[in-house]
């Protein structure tokens, strides 16, 4: 793949706990506007490599370039690289003690990128979108799991990164609210955000996925457009993994 688009660089990416190895000699690019889908089994090293693309896991060798910056380098500050990366995790991780509007106005006012003004209405703006307006005032344990987690992304957003990392973000949901925060994914694709998502929802993957990246014991395995991942896979473990989830 041509690197001239690219947003993100990783280049023999590896990743070891102790003497354990997640990650094996990792080498991707994700260009801008793309939608990448990490798919694989439980324990494959998926969210250990999306966490490696924030430095939320050091990698234990390799380079990672984000925007032009190599941000594996010590020189760079990487909580300045953060704020253009829009983090989803699995469990939501908003604050118990602020309301939903502090939630998503917090960042924004302390990194100096809006006043309280403009992040207020940035936050109704957001909330409008994914019909959350109502909840404003209200607490993250008064609300549902789904509610949670639009919230969280809606948090992301009001830092207008330039790219969003979803790890696993329904796989703590009901199932009949996977589909509102599936949604709400679905219109960010649609409006061009680069996005890395780790899922194990196949269908979204397939309807939203510019390319899906298959990964095994640290190693993509394979990858290409869902069509080719999904209908016509070539690897055996990718085959196998498929006849078990689809």
């Amino acid at each position: 793949m041509t690197d001239t688009n690219a947003l993100v660089k990783v280049e023999h990416l590896t990743k070891a706990f102790g003497s354990h190895v997640v990650l094996r000699d990792i080498s991707e690019t994700i260009q801008t506007g793309e939608k990448i889908c990490i798919i694989g089994p439980s324990g494959s090293g998926k969210s250990t490599f999306l966490r490696c693309l924030n430095l939320l896991e050091i990698p234990t060798s390799g380079t990672i370039t984000f925007d032009g910056t190599e941000i594996t380098s010590d020189k760079t500050d990487i909580n300045k690289i953060r704020q253009q990366m829009g983090m989803v995790f699995q469990h939501f991780n908003l604050f118990p003690n602020k309301t939903v509007r502090r939630n998503i106005t917090l960042a924004p006012v302390r990194t100096g990128l809006m006043n309280q003004e403009e992040a207020d209405e940035e936050a109704t703006r957001l909330l409008e979108r994914v019909n959350l307006a109502d909840k404003a005032d209200a607490y993250p344990a008064s609300l549902s799991g789904g509610q949670k987690q639009r919230i969280a992304i809606v948090r992301a957003l009001a830092m207008r990164p330039k790219l969003m990392l979803f790890d696993e973000p329904t796989s703590a949901l009901d199932p009949e609210m996977v589909g509102e925060v599936l949604g709400v994914m679905k219109e960010l694709a649609d409006d061009g955000m680069t996005m890395a998502i780790v899922t194990h929802e196949m269908g979204f993957a397939r309807e939203v996925a510019s390319r899906v990246l298959f990964i095994e014991e640290g190693v993509v395995m394979e990858q290409g457009t869902p069509e080719k991942v999904f209908g016509s896979p070539e690897n055996p473990r990718l085959q196998d993994f498929l006849s078990k989830v689809l």
